[in-house]
């Protein structure tokens, strides 16, 4: 479990299909991350149980209510999409629409970053966007990503091919960032 100053990050539990699928069904969030909107509660479930429930995939909990509102994920090494390297790994994130525009995956993602850099001593992060997701682009540039290229692919959940742009960070540039202090 991680914790910030309003976010608690856990291992997501079968009992928080309800939330996961609340968030999860608006077609506002799988699409632009790459996955199908959630079409019921038992599929959210069933996706608890077979993709959330990977290392280092956590629920993304909003303390004042203690509800699931969104996910964020450290892929490493082999589990990564924009990487093999062992050192390496990848952030992913969505959140539910009504809790966008507060700052809270800024906040769960500097907190990963931590994580991964400071507990898994990864040496570089990657994380990526889409072509017109702006919101998880500008995620990324508040925690210290810069710009390293974009690819066009097939992404086979949602049958689309899609513009991705991907950003990276190494643990020397984030040492040197204030982002480090926030969490």
């Amino acid at each position: 479990m991680l914790e910030t100053k309003r976010l608690i990050l856990r291992p997501w539990q079968i009992e928080d299909a309800e939330s996961c699928y609340r968030y999860a069904k608006n077609p506002n969030i799988g699409p632009k991350v790459g996955w199908p909107v959630h079409e019921s509660v038992e599929n959210s479930r069933e996706i608890i149980r077979t993709v959330l429930s990977a290392p280092n995939t956590f629920a993304v909990v909003w303390k004042q209510s203690m509800e699931p509102i969104g996910n964020i994920s450290l892929m490493i090494g082999k589990q990564c999409n924009l990487t093999n390297a062992a050192d390496e790994g990848e952030i992913g994130y969505w959140l539910g629409e009504p809790f966008w525009g507060q700052g809270l995956i800024p906040e769960a993602t500097k907190r990963l970053i931590r994580y991964a850099f400071e507990d898994c001593h990864l040496k570089k992060l990657w994380c990526g966007s889409f072509e017109g997701n702006h919101n998880s682009r500008r995620v990324q540039e508040k925690c210290g990503f810069h710009y390293a290229g974009s690819e066009v692919r097939e992404w086979p959940l949602i049958h689309k091919t899609l513009t991705g742009h991907i950003m990276s960070l190494t643990i020397e540039e984030w040492r040197q960032t204030s982002c480090r202090k926030t969490v």
